[in-house]
């Protein structure tokens, strides 16, 4: 499809700089396909994503603004992974080819040898007042247990449901940054939100906050005028979650890692392993792409459960810098004979409330995955992203990435190149035992048409 180009595309611009968010669904998308040469054509293949049922669709269309249509991902399954002794089915929602086989190769492989091991280290989530007030910080300071107080107080009622379920807020303290910004304070909350996400609670929370330390300045009749006035820079719920954070790991004598290297027994191969691992603690390039094949598996569980994957890594590539270098979230161990594969991330995820409430196949996710509690659903996706990163780092150090990577890719290239059914099946059995490459594909069909 080409895009239009011309009077009648300008006139479509000014349309949509009027007001686009008003127009009914059918007139965006109206408007939209005259960006093409072929309007027609594009309304139908845009309409052809829409749910059927039209219930569905609505439901699909109030998630986000302006929708006209609906992206497809594919969402795939990763069987018999077991973790603390439970087996669990993984739904993973992820495009990219080899993922949901690279996780389910390294679910069967540790399977064998004990399966995955995980625990939650703790959940604690923080939520951020940031507020200006120009008096003397030795006096901030003494107000503050009488502050914080009012705090609790004006948001009792709010957090009533929340104490009820375990969660709540847990604590908070004054954080002075007028050295680096003049008259600039932070109130730092730790909230538990049990098994919701909470980022609603959290703000909803901090918002009142703010509102109650206005107030309470304003009330303070012992303090001159012009110190009664608080500045509420913003109130805001962080991503950064460090005290949210879940552990991951397999492990077994070296021995049964033989045969994994054809060349190398179990003891050797263990060691390159943990070269390469340890390459991306030093090595700030492996380690983004080392850390993003781990979130390869953990983001395909968080879209999967209807989680806030945007977050999920936010959290988990400021972990990876807190040594002061941006390094490898994973880690290995070698001592007395035993190989040690572990992984160690923030992931603040719910199971109740926002989109694992409403997305129908994000509810359906939970269900297959046992109706797991918060926790139990971070060490799920946990494993899925030392899962992936096990395989990723076993196909490096062996035959390579792009051999199997490739392989399942082989039907990206066939339908790039428009093969037909007859010639996919054929080219399947012919790359069998060859490499895989876009060019060597396009001169097989060549010689298949010749």
């Amino acid at each position: 499809m080409k895009r239009k180009n011309g009077k009648q595309a300008m006139a479509t611009r000014e349309r949509i700089k009027k007001g686009f968010s008003k127009l009914l669904k059918e007139e965006k998308l109206k408007l939209i396909a005259n960006y093409f040469e072929n309007p027609g054509e594009v309304i139908n293949l845009l309409k052809s994503y829409w749910h059927p049922d039209s219930k569905q669709q609505q439901l699909f269309d109030e998630f986000s603004e302006n929708t006209i249509t609906n992206f497809y991902i594919p969402y795939g399954i990763s069987p018999n992974v077991t973790i603390n002794g439970k087996d669990y089915i993984v739904p993973m929602v992820i495009e990219e080819s080899s993922v949901v086989a690279a996780a389910s190769a390294a679910a069967k492989f540790w399977g064998e040898r004990g399966g995955f091991h995980a625990e939650v280290i703790d959940v604690r989530k923080v939520g951020q007042v940031h507020f200006g007030w120009g008096g003397d910080k030795g006096k901030l300071l003494e107000l503050f247990p009488e502050i914080e107080k009012r705090l609790l107080a004006d948001t009792d009622a709010m957090t009533e449901k929340m104490r009820k379920r375990g969660g709540g807020i847990l604590g908070m303290r004054l954080i002075d940054y007028s050295t680096q910004i003049p008259d600039y304070y932070q109130i730092r909350v730790e909230f538990n939100t049990g098994d919701a996400m909470g980022a609603n609670f959290i703000n909803s929370a901090l918002e009142q906050f703010g509102h109650s330390l206005q107030d309470f300045f304003a009330e303070r009749n012992d303090l001159h005028e012009e110190l009664r006035k608080v500045e509420i820079i913003m109130t805001i719920l962080s991503n950064n979650t460090p005290d949210c954070r879940v552990k991951v790991w397999v492990e077994c004598p070296v021995e049964q890692l033989d045969g994994i290297d054809e060349h190398l027994s179990g003891a050797e191969y263990a060691k390159k392993f943990k070269k390469a691992v340890d390459i991306a603690h030093i090595d700030v390039d492996r380690a983004t792409t080392h850390n993003k094949g781990i979130y390869n598996g953990i983001d395909a569980v968080v879209i999967a459960t209807g989680n806030d994957f945007r977050a999920v890594e936010a959290a988990g590539h400021t972990f990876a810098s807190r040594n002061g270098r941006y390094e490898s979230l994973s880690n290995v161990t070698l001592e007395n004979g035993i190989f040690h594969f572990e992984l160690e991330v923030p992931m603040a995820l719910g199971t109740v409330g926002g989109l694992t409430s409403l997305h129908p196949l994000a509810k359906k996710t939970l269900e297959l995955l046992g109706n797991p509690t918060a926790k139990e659903l971070m060490m799920i996706a946990a494993t899925m992203g030392l899962a992936n990163n096990f395989s990723a780092v076993r196909s490096l150090t062996t035959k390579g990435i792009q051999a199997g990577h490739m392989k399942m890719h082989l039907n990206n290239i066939l339908n790039q190149l428009n093969a037909n059914e007859e010639d996919k099946k054929k080219a399947r059995e012919y790359f069998k035992d060859k490499t895989v490459s876009f060019a060597g594909v396009e001169q097989y069909l060549d010689s298949l048409k010749k």
